[in-house]
């Protein structure tokens, strides 16, 4: 758009300039976006349109912004996004995955709203859907690395053997996500990072080492 070959504008970081639009990408989101009918107006030297402001249910918003709406950490929403309501609708924008706003208004209202700091969702007494219940396990850990089976089975109404099943492996994946993260850091040493209870990670400490050692 600017005349540029991608390697002069990588160093020249045109879009640091004044004048130049902001990104209409979330502030910290990893891929920096911008309108294109604002751009042009920048290349041209008129004066930049206006983006309305305010929500409409054509935005596309990204992970971040997607985790915000849902009012659930991004690393939660990673376990939402393969559900077939966000999967079908997925949409990529530059490399970076983004979802509209009124599916994702569909899917929140669909899951029900959480209503309290362990995660527990309106009509806690029913089982929770199989495609939602990763999301769910993710959103009991990020209010309480210590939870446990028991609580889980009260909160989704699931067996005691999956709510075991989903929280090993959650924690499984973050152990080997940290340790990834920080080279160096074995998997006791991760887990203790995280919060989990000696009893409650025995299990996880094996499989996150497999994940680990898988490329």
């Amino acid at each position: 758009m600017l005349g540029m070959k991608w390697a002069a504008f990588r160093r020249a970081k045109p879009y640091s300039e004044a004048g130049f639009p902001a990104p209409v990408s979330s502030a910290e989101g990893k891929v920096l976006l911008w309108d294109l009918a604002q751009v042009e107006a920048y290349r041209d030297g008129r004066p930049h349109p206006v983006i309305p402001a305010g929500e409409d249910d054509g935005d596309l918003l990204d992970r971040r912004e997607a985790a915000a709406l849902l009012n659930v950490q991004p690393r939660s929403f990673d376990t939402y996004k393969s559900s077939p309501g966000l999967a079908d609708n997925v949409v990529v924008v530059g490399g970076a995955e983004h979802w509209p706003r009124a599916v994702l208004r569909a899917y929140d209202a669909a899951r029900g709203t959480v209503t309290g700091p362990q995660g527990r969702p309106k009509g806690s007494g029913d089982m929770v859907p199989r495609d939602l219940l990763p999301g769910r396990i993710a959103e009991l850990l990020d209010a309480n690395p210590a939870v446990t089976a028991a609580h889980a089975v009260d909160v989704l109404g699931i067996s005691t053997p999956a709510a075991q099943r989903h929280l090993q492996q959650e924690r499984a994946v973050r152990i080997a996500a940290l340790m990834r993260i920080e080279p160096g850091l074995d998997a006791e040493e991760a887990a203790d990072r995280l919060g989990y209870p000696p009893a409650l990670r025995r299990t996880a400490l094996k499989t996150a080492q497999q994940l680990y050692d898988t490329p």
